[in-house]
Order: structure tokens, then sequence, then C-alpha cells
């Protein structure tokens, strides 16, 4: 069973549900970077003031910056992990690479959650948040785009990817996972 998990998707593919449920049943450390986040400024660490100065002033959160949380909670690793929502660019992905060979963890598999545009947009809008507006989750999904789908390319020149159909039901996905995980 491969240990070290990669989830790549646009925002709402179900990225964090599918981690959390496959972190839960294997024990793994489920890592999403907004949580990680989130808790180093809930903690008030060093890392965390910085990072709570940088969100106060609208700004986003530098990749060394997100590295060096990343790479603290990867050291933790004893049985497995997921990472999740990490790397959003090519740049990053690249630097991931490199921690991960110092700390000799490689990434085994990249599952990319795959799903239509348009349900994607109803599915964002029916979780009902405050900021999930149409034209805001349309900005998001072509930051997405121009950002984040190089990886899949990247990860596919390297045969780490597995493409998941995740416009169908929790369990049929989650199955789907399990098998191309074996």
């Amino acid at each position: 069973m491969k240990k070290h998990l990669l989830f790549l998707g646009a925002p709402g593919a179900g990225k964090g549900t599918q981690a959390e449920l496959l972190s839960q049943n294997n024990s793994y450390l489920h890592l999403s970077t907004g949580e990680l986040l989130r808790k180093e400024i809930e903690m008030n660490t060093i890392l965390g003031r910085k990072v709570k100065d940088i969100i106060n002033k609208g700004e986003l959160v530098s990749d060394d910056l997100v590295l060096k949380i990343v790479r603290q909670n990867l050291d933790k690793d004893n049985n497995g992990w997921i990472l999740d929502g990490y790397p959003r660019n090519l740049s990053q992905a690249h630097s991931l690479n490199e921690v991960l060979k110092e700390i000799n963890q490689p990434l085994e598999v990249v599952f990319y959650l795959d799903i239509p545009e348009d349900v994607l947009i109803k599915r964002l809008l029916l979780r009902g948040r405050k900021d999930d507006t149409e034209e805001t989750i349309k900005t998001r999904v072509n930051i997405y785009k121009k950002t984040t789908e190089p990886l899949i390319q990247y990860f596919k020149d390297l045969s780490l990817l597995e493409y998941i159909d995740a416009d169908r039901d929790l369990k049929t996905i989650s199955s789907d996972i399990k098998q191309k995980m074996a």
C-alpha cells in the first residue's frame, strides 16, 4: 500500500473529503495547507505570527513559508501522509520534490480529481459559503486552471498521476482511489 500521496483538483472537487476519509482509514497524516496555516496561527508560533501578518495584509503566504510549514509536519510522519492543496504551482512542486528527496519520503501517487466545471460551480454554490458567489467561484477556477493545471502534466511526466472521475458518489470515488493505491 502506497503511503505518500497527493490530491490535486479544482476547488470543490472533493480533495479534502477524500483525503480525510483515506487518512482516517489508514492512520495517515492529512496535511491540508489551509489547515496547517490556521493551526500555526492558532498556536501563535513564530511561523504562525508571520503567516497572520501576511494574511492580514491581504497577501499570499510565500512558497518558502508554506514549504517550511509542510516540511515540519512531514517530519512527524511515521505511517504515511496525504498532501491536499499543495503544491499549487510548478515552482512549489519542484521545491517539494527537493524536500521529499532530502527526507527520503518520495511521492508515490498523485490523485487528480477531475470534474466538469459546471458540476464544480453547482457544487460550490451548494456549499453555501458567504464568499462562494458564482463570480468568485469562476475566478478561483480560472486561477486554478492557470497555476495548478500544469501540475497535471508535470506529475504525468513523472508517472505518478492517477485520474479519478470526481463526478460520482463519494463511495465510488473512494473505492476507485483505494484500488489505485494497491
